[in-house]
C-alpha cells in the first residue's frame, strides 16, 4: 500500500533535512518533488494543486521560519494536510434508528462487493451486532452461492434468494424477515455491472426508496485509480452515498483513490480492504493513513490487530510464562499462528515505524510467509514432550522431525538455535519488564 509514494516522500524529505534553514527556494523545490510524487500516485491534478497551495502557504509562514527544526515542521505540515485531504477524522458507520439497520453495498462487478459484505458482517458480529446477509443480485447465481458460503463460514444468516426473484422484492422480504426475527443489521449485496448503466441505477434507486437504508456504501477497487474516483462520482450523483469502502488496498502501490475520493465527492472512506481473508477489513483512519504514507508507521493499528486476535486470558498467561522463563515451542507455535491471523506480512511491516527503510529492496515477502509455514511444520512434527522440553532434541530426534516436516536437519537445527536466542532475549526483557509489547505478543 502506497509503496512507491512512501519511498519517494522519504527520499524527498531526507534531502530537505540536510538544510539547516529553509528558504523559499528549497521549499519550492521540495513542493515540486511532492507534486510529481502525488501525480505519479494517480492523485487528481486539481486535488494536488489545492493541496500544495495549502502546504506552501503554511510552509512560507512563521510556523516554519521561526521553528528550531524547520524541516521537521515542514513534514508535520504535510502530514496534517494529508490527514485533512483524506477527511481529517474517522467516519463512523451509522447504525442508529429502529432496527434493523440497513447497509446497502453498491458498486461495479469485480470490485469485491460480495466478499466485502462477508468481511463487514464479520466486523459487525465482533462488535456485538447480529448481521444478516442479503444476496440481491439474482442475475449472478454465483454471487448468491458465494454469500451463502460466507454466511456458513461466519455462522451468520443469509436470505435464501433465488435467481428468478426480483431484487426489490428480495430486499423488502429480507427486511420483513429481519424485523420478525429481531435481527438488528441487514447487509444488502446489490447487483453490479462491468460498467455503470441506467438500468442498474434505476434498480438501486428503487431499492433505496423501498428499503430506506441507514448507510449506502460504495465498494470501489483501489487498484483502478482514477476510474475508482469517476465511479464514486457517478454513484454519488445517483444515490447520494454515505461513504466508500476501498478494496484491494494491499496490492495498490499508488493509492491515488484513497487520497482523492474525499476531496472530489465529499464522501468519507469508512473502511479499507487489506487482503482476501474475511478479517482483512480495517476502519479508515485518515491520520494513521497519512502517517503510513510518510513512512512513519502506524503503531496504534498494529496494537489493535494484535489485541483482536489475542484473548486476554491467554495473553496474561503467556506474559506470566515469559516472566518465569517458561517459554516453549508450544508458545512459539501459538505466536506464529497469531501473526498469520493478524495480516499479511507486507501489511504488518508498513505499520512499524522505520521498517520500510529496513525492507527497502525487498519487493516480495512471499518467501518470509513460506518460512513461517515451514517453521510451523517443524514444530508440528515434534512430540508434545519435545515441544515442552527442547533439550530432548538430540540428533536422531531432529532427523525424525526433519523427515516428518519435509525439511532438512539443517532447518531444524537453525530453528532450535533461533529459539534458544529468542528465549535468552525474553529472559533479559522479563527482568526489565514486558510493558512495551502489545498484550500477549512476544518480541520478534
Amino acid at each position: 500500500m502506497f509503496e512507491n509514494l512512501t519511498e519517494k516522500f522519504s527520499s524527498t524529505f531526507k534531502r530537505l533535512k540536510g538544510h539547516g534553514r529553509l528558504s523559499e527556494r528549497n521549499i519550492e523545490e521540495t513542493l515540486r518533488e511532492v507534486r510529481i510524487s502525488l501525480l505519479e500516485a494517480d492523485v487528481n491534478f486539481r486535488v494536488v494543486k489545492e493541496f500544495l497551495e495549502k502546504v506552501r502557504q503554511r510552509a512560507l509562514g512563521k510556523e516554519v521560519q521561526d521553528s528550531l527544526t524547520p524541516a521537521q515542521q515542514f513534514i508535520k505540515i504535510v502530514n496534517e494536510e494529508l490527514t485533512k485531504l483524506m477527511g481529517g477524522e474517522r467516519s463512523e458507520i451509522n447504525l442508529s434508528g429502529k432496527p434493523p439497520a440497513v447497509i446497502m453495498l453498491v458498486g461495479l462487478q469485480g470490485s469485491g462487493k460480495t466478499t466485502t459484505a462477508g468481511k463487514l458482517a464479520k466486523y459487525l458480529k465482533q462488535k456485538g451486532r447480529m448481521p444478516y446477509l442479503v444476496p440481491a443480485d439474482p442475475r449472478r447465481p454465483a454471487a448468491i452461492e458465494q454469500l451463502k458460503v460466507l454466511g456458513e463460514q461466519l455462522e451468520i444468516g443469509v436470505y435464501d434468494s433465488q435467481s428468478k426473484d426480483n431484487p426489490i422484492k428480495i430486499c423488502r422480504q429480507a427486511k420483513e424477515k429481519a424485523e420478525a426475527e429481531g435481527i438488528d443489521t441487514l447487509i444488502i449485496d446489490t447487483g453490479g455491472r462491468l460498467h455503470i448503466d441506467e438500468e442498474l441505477m434505476r434498480e438501486l434507486e428503487k431499492i433505496k426508496e423501498k428499503i430506506e437504508p441507514q448507510e449506502i456504501l460504495l465498494v470501489a477497487d483501489a487498484m483502478t485509480g482514477q476510474d475508482a474516483i469517476n465511479v464514486a462520482g457517478r454513484f454519488n450523483e445517483a444515490l447520494d452515498i454515505d461513504g466508500v469502502i476501498l478494496t484491494k488496498m494491499e496490492g495498490d502501490a499508488r493509492g491515488g483513490a484513497a487520497l482523492t475520493i474525499r476531496a472530489l465527492t465529499g464522501k468519507p472512506i469508512k473502511f479499507v480492504g487489506t487482503g482476501e481473508k474475511l478479517g482483512a477489513l480495517e476502519l479508515f483512519h485518515p491520520d494513521r493513513m497519512a502517517s503510513r504514507i510518510l513512512g512513519m508507521g502506524d503503531v496504534l493499528s498494529l496494537i489493535e490487530r494484535a489485541e483482536a486476535v489475542v484473548e486476554k486470558k491467554n495473553a496474561e498467561e503467556l506474559t506470566r510464562r515469559m516472566q518465569r522463563n517458561l517459554f516453549t515451542f508450544e508458545d512459539f507455535r501459538e505466536q506464529l499462528r497469531l501473526i498469520k491471523k493478524m495480516a499479511p506480512l507486507e501489511s504488518l511491516v508498513e505499520m512499524i515505524p522505520g521498517a520500510g527503510k529496513l525492507m527497502k529492496g525487498v519487493k516480495d515477502l512471499g518467501p518470509a510467509e513460506e518460512e513461517l509455514k515451514r517453521i510451523e511444520a517443524i514444530i508440528n512434527s515434534m512430540s508434545r514432550k519435545e515441544r515442552i522440553n527442547p533439550s530432548l532434541l538430540n540428533g536422531s530426534r531432529r532427523l525424525r522431525i526433519a523427515r516428518g516436516s519435509g525439511t532438512q536437519v539443517e532447518d531444524v537445527n537453525r530453528l532450535v538455535k533461533n529459539y534458544q536466542q529468542m528465549k535468552k532475549l525474553i529472559q533479559r526483557m522479563s527482568k526489565s519488564g514486558l510493558k512495551g509489547l502489545p498484550r500477549g505478543m512476544m518480541p520478534f
